[in-house]
């Protein structure tokens, strides 16, 4: 008997536990909010996807950026001005996850800097944690705008290319960053994505709904950067500019790109990443994602044209150069209205932009002031053009959703107004105090290359390395210390010219024994030829001329050379031109 009530008991037992445990287990749901479920987890899967190829688009803007400088100076620069480009994507880089995006993006303090504990090394976000009302992780937003704060310091870069060292520039990309850029792109991008209702401990209902930032509030519109990264990079280019000195030589003498080709290749590789650099700046697979796709493609285009027709008209050429200039005129300025206006309206931010910046990039010789490879013209001019036409073009059907969310736009002379006041408070803003931060690290480090750095070139004073390896004649070359140029007009000072004549072999054996002596190989220079080639001009027949060294030292040397090429006897002889 005890051992059925026992039975009993334990059946009772199990079937309370196994309704408790139903009880406690949501109810199913019905096909339309199963439908729903699988909606919204597609929907954040694809923002997410969208996501990590536009982090990774803008990325790829990096190695374009650099191939776009380093194709535009000299050979023996272009290495050092490739770095500058490189070198920010792991100074910036670490800079921005330790402390930049708790700068840019955490709360706001009084709606210019951020600050929230719990984004210092995103020490208190984990992986799995979305932005509020977003369909992306915390960790993918830190990336994506990590890019943007590379990118930008690295554009200053083209204002003072060929006259800067390179420990100083390093410096100057961590205090850019933390005193320009992370306040400017919090007054304009931040939201209250960290606010909490108090009732719940959760995110409140509106969080990320609401501008915070300064300007932001103000309903200053900037899709993708146009105040916060083109506008303050030209300026600081600006600042830059101001403060330190003129390359040696110029406006006087002229400064060929080393290469076209890796400057048109830039030119495309910036084109294609700027497809994610405003494409992905509404933070998902959007109406306005793709609006800012369309104008972007638009703008480039419409740019590139006109620069090639305006400088076919007033130089009778149309020019590569121009071409991949003229490209990257039209992507700055369409980036603050590219999400916000229709794809028409590209076409003309574009058409106006490569008008007025060609005009500026030709005035640079009027005015005489050294922008490298016109950052300033370009990005800075540009960034202004297109911040204003933002207001001009954009339109409430593009702006819909956004308009929900409590921002003032529409276009019209109002908002004309707003994009002309955060404009040129960006424009101050970075102009005053990149001129402070040049200034003062100028004094205390010395940003400027000095006259001996920069006649060698910067490939070899700060990395010690070459660009391209073009054999023994460069290895040689690079052995010696390059004299400053000098007018033609003045006196040789010293550096007597005279030749070194070979007597004895015939003229045909003589100049194969020269171009043998002249063959890269997989050993160094021979110490003869490294003592001879620096002063040495031309070879005709048995004539070797030189300018300057010691005419017997050299007339030793060359002898000792080719008579390691040459049978029978070789004579020697020494005269004054």
């Amino acid at each position: 008997m005890k051992s059925v009530f026992l039975s009993l008991a334990l059946t009772v037992m199990v079937l309370a536990t196994t309704c408790q445990l139903r009880a406690d287990e949501p109810p199913p749901q019905t096909p339309v909010e199963k439908a729903q479920s699988t909606a919204d987890d597609g929907l954040k899967k694809g923002d997410t996807a969208w996501m990590l190829m536009s982090s990774a688009l803008v990325m790829f803007m990096m190695p374009g950026l650099a191939l776009f400088y380093g194709g535009l100076v000299r050979k023996k620069n272009i290495l050092a001005t490739m770095m500058h480009s490189m070198a920010a994507l792991a100074v910036v880089g670490v800079f921005w996850i330790a402390i930049g995006y708790c700068l840019a993006f955490g709360e706001s303090v009084g709606g210019v800097i951020g600050f929230s504990p719990k984004l210092i090394f995103l020490s208190g976000v984990g992986v799995n944690e979305t932005l509020p009302n977003n369909n992306i992780p915390i960790y993918l937003h830190v990336m994506y705008q990590g890019m943007f704060a590379i990118i930008t310091p690295a554009l200053i870069s083209g204002a003072i290319a060929e006259r800067i060292k390179f420990i100083p520039y390093c410096l100057f990309l961590i205090l850019w960053v933390t005193l320009v850029y992370c306040p400017l792109a919090h007054c304009v991008w931040a939201m209250n994505w960290w606010a909490i209702d108090p009732t719940t401990g959760q995110a409140a209902a509106d969080a990320g709904k609401v501008a915070v930032g300064l300007l932001g509030s103000y309903g200053a519109l900037d899709f993708a950067g146009g105040t916060v990264v083109h506008i303050s990079a030209g300026l600081a280019g600006l600042a830059a500019i101001i403060v330190l000195k003129k390359r040696i030589g110029y406006p006087e003498h002229a400064m060929h790109p080393n290469s076209v080709v890796l400057t048109l290749l830039g030119a495309g590789f910036l084109w294609f990443g700027w497809f994610g650099f405003n494409g992905g700046s509404y933070l998902g697979t959007t109406q306005e994602g793709v609006a800012a796709f369309a104008a972007t493609q638009a703008a480039a285009a419409a740019a590139g044209l006109t620069w090639m027709v305006a400088e076919w008209l007033h130089r009778g050429k149309p020019t590569a150069v121009g071409l991949a200039t003229g490209i990257v005129a039209g992507l700055v300025a369409v980036t603050p209205a590219s999400g916000f206006v229709p794809m028409w309206a590209g076409l003309v931010i574009g058409l106006a932009a490569a008008l007025i910046c060609y005009t500026m990039v030709a005035l640079k010789s009027v005015f005489k002031y050294d922008d490298s490879l016109d950052a300033f013209g370009v990005h800075g001019v540009g960034g202004f053009v297109g911040a204003i036409l933002t207001g001009v073009f954009c339109t409430k059907a593009i702006n819909a959703l956004v308009l929900t969310e409590g921002l003032a736009m529409g276009g019209g002379m109002g908002q004309v107004v707003i994009q002309t006041v955060a404009a040129v408070g960006s424009l101050v803003f970075a102009l005053i105090v990149s001129l402070v931060l040049v200034k003062a690290i100028d004094l205390v480090l010395g940003f400027g290359a000095s006259p001996q750095e920069e006649t060698t070139g910067l490939d070899q004073t700060q990395h010690g390395e070459a660009g391209f390896d073009y054999g023994p004649a460069l290895e040689v070359s690079l052995d010696t210390s390059g004299k400053e140029p000098r007018p033609a007009a003045a006196p040789p000072n010293g550096d007597k010219r005279f030749s070194v004549y070979i007597d004895g072999p015939e003229t045909g054996q003589l100049v194969k024994a020269w171009a043998d002596v002249c063959q890269p190989s997989e050993k160094p220079a021979a110490a003869e030829m490294k003592a001879i080639y620096p002063y040495l001009t031309t070879v005709q027949g048995n004539r070797f001329r030189f300018r300057g060294g010691n005419p017997e030292a050299i007339r030793t040397n060359l002898t000792q050379l080719l008579r390691a090429k040459l049978t029978g006897t070789v004579r020697t002889r020494v005269e004054s031109n």
